[in-house]
């Protein structure tokens, strides 16, 4: 008897390559699921190609790369579980509040329509894009100081600095214009429907030292859900910073997401 394993597909944010993901989809296929890894749309294939090539992303926006995860979702032979970080985290809010996947994990997730918080930290962080309104059309590189502030504040600088190399690439302007002012926009790209009552169960992740999203801001997505019927669930991880998916202590996160989804989800890989 042969024993379909649930797909599972991982959602990168601004500034990652898809790559990066590949220490999770080893995790959780070990726990029996079926890992998809796809880029945004025109997103080459290595981080060497990404860089080389800056301007193939630039223009993208929220809906492009809703669309895009969307038709990979229905090439899938069942329904998905949903896992992102970042603006992957908003996709996958954004993929379950349309009926898609079965579960999802948003990590860290950018801000979605709705959510008023707007600290220091993550106005510092946004600089590098928000700070020229002719980015909304380009692509956007961080520098290696930009990313230790928006990704890797709580660990060391000689960590952060790997990371930057090994996983760092420029990314589109659009989103983060989208979701920065999706408060003054009557049909922002950045809307979730969070009052979706049939939607798959929801668990979001918080890096409570993040500078790009900080907790506060991930508290008040959270809080969006409150009248939902449907399972939502908040963790936050206090000593954690953006980048709790990738560096050393990925482990931890990714264990406690599988931990979740065979619980409160009530997922079964395999």
């Amino acid at each position: 008897m042969t024993t379909t394993r649930v797909p599972v597909v991982f959602i990168h944010g601004l500034w990652l390559h898809a790559t990066s993901w590949q220490a999770w989809a080893d995790r959780f296929a070990e726990h029996g699921y079926d890992p998809v890894l796809p880029g945004w749309p025109n997103e080459p294939a290595t981080v060497a190609e990404a860089r080389a090539n800056p301007e193939a992303v630039a223009g993208i926006g929220i809906d492009d790369v809703t669309a895009h995860y969307t038709a990979i979702i229905d090439q899938l032979p069942s329904a998905p579980v949903l896992v992102g970080h970042s603006f992957g985290g908003l996709f996958v809010q954004k993929l379950l509040g349309l009926g898609l996947g079965r579960a999802g994990v948003a990590i860290d997730p950018a801000q979605i329509k709705g959510v008023k918080a707007l600290p220091l930290a993550q106005l510092r962080s946004g600089s590098p894009v928000l700070g020229n309104p002719a980015n909304r059309k380009r692509s956007v590189a961080l520098t290696r100081s930009q990313f230790r502030y928006g990704f890797g504040n709580a660990v060391s600088e000689a960590e952060s600095d790997e990371l930057f190399e090994k996983w760092a690439i420029p990314s589109p302007g659009r989103p983060l214009f989208e979701a920065a002012f999706a408060n003054f926009s009557r049909n922002s790209p950045a809307a979730v429907n969070t009052a979706n009552a049939d939607r798959g169960p929801l668990l979001i992740i918080s890096g409570g030292q993040d500078h790009t999203v900080p907790d506060v801001v991930t508290r008040g997505t959270f809080k969006q859900y409150a009248a939902s019927s449907a399972v939502t669930e908040l963790q936050q991880f206090p000593d954690r910073g953006h980048s709790l998916a990738l560096d050393n202590g990925w482990g931890e996160i990714a264990d406690a997401s599988l931990t979740w989804l065979s619980g409160k989800a009530g997922v079964t890989a395999a």
